[in-house]
């Protein structure tokens, strides 16, 4: 019988189970394997740790040094931003290229922008290049340090029940984020990171060269539309962008050997038209 995506990523979990970084007072979960090859660094989005990505992880460990977080249970972007440079530094992952999704994408691009010369690419993937007015919307304009907990994780559920249906070709992944925000990513994590993108400065101005960043985006992102995807690429210089015809707002999870394949071409493990189209604007 099939193993199902909450299987593979609970045998995944048990083998490479996080392990506690404290940087600057702040607790963050981290996965880091991987001896040789170049550095990445994977950050999730606010339905994810560290984990989330372990289908890209097993695909490159023996290839890359790998670290992927779990946010902490406090501060926001900008802490964030020097904690992880604070571990880039103390592990050796100078010139890295740090991938971040959604949330973990804004951080990415405040990370590198701060710390320009401490790493060596950024991939911004499905996520925004502003957050303002976002405090306007649900459920960022509640309280969200002091606001009850159930109709946070309740919103998250009712969005994506409509994906729970057995012949839903996101069946699984709603399965797997359900699993998420109904207790494995635990309160006080869950509002740090809605408060995180909240509060979130304004990014400073990249100074990475074009060649060193990329854009993911996907054609059937429920979550950044296509305005949001137009607007990051017109404020963030970049070299490429990988466009998925389809695979939600979690294209790791949902095409898990294609997004493998993008970041090896990033990594420089494969050459351009191995795999993704050639070009500045690469679409599969």
């Amino acid at each position: 019988m099939t193993k199902s995506l909450i299987q593979r990523r609970d045998e995944f979990a048990a083998a490479y189970p996080e392990k506690r970084r404290i940087v600057n007072g702040r607790e963050w979960g981290a996965i880091q394997l991987g001896e040789d090859g170049p550095a990445l660094i994977l950050i999730p989005g606010t339905l994810g740790r560290a984990d989330i990505f372990f289908q890209q992880i097993l695909a490159l460990k023996s290839q890359t040094r790998l670290l992927a977080l779990t946010y902490p249970s406090s501060g926001g972007v900008a802490e964030w931003a020097d904690d992880i440079i604070g571990l880039v530094r103390a592990e050796g992952l100078e010139s890295a290229v740090v991938l971040g999704s959604s949330l973990g994408g804004y951080l990415a691009q405040y990370l590198t922008a701060a710390y320009p010369a401490e790493i060596g690419g950024l991939v911004a993937a499905n996520t925004l290049a502003s957050v303002d007015g976002i405090d306007r919307s649900m459920p960022y304009s509640l309280d969200l340090i002091q606001a009850p907990i159930a109709p946070l994780r309740q919103g998250f559920t009712d969005g994506l029940m409509g994906w729970t249906g057995p012949d839903h070709p996101y069946a699984e992944l709603a399965a797997l984020l359900l699993s998420e925000v109904n207790g494995r990513i635990p309160e006080a994590e869950l509002r740090a990171r809605l408060n995180a993108l909240k509060t979130a400065p304004v990014l400073p101005p990249q100074s990475l060269a074009k060649s060193a960043i990329s854009i993911v985006e996907s054609g059937d992102d429920h979550l950044i539309h296509p305005a949001v995807q137009a607007a990051l690429k017109t404020a963030l210089p970049h070299g490429r962008c990988f466009t998925f015809e389809w695979g939600s707002h979690f294209p790791y999870v949902t095409r898990p050997d294609d997004y493998t394949a993008m970041l090896s071409e990033v990594l420089g493990l494969s050459k351009p038209g191995d795999h993704w189209p050639k070009g500045a604007v690469s679409q599969f």
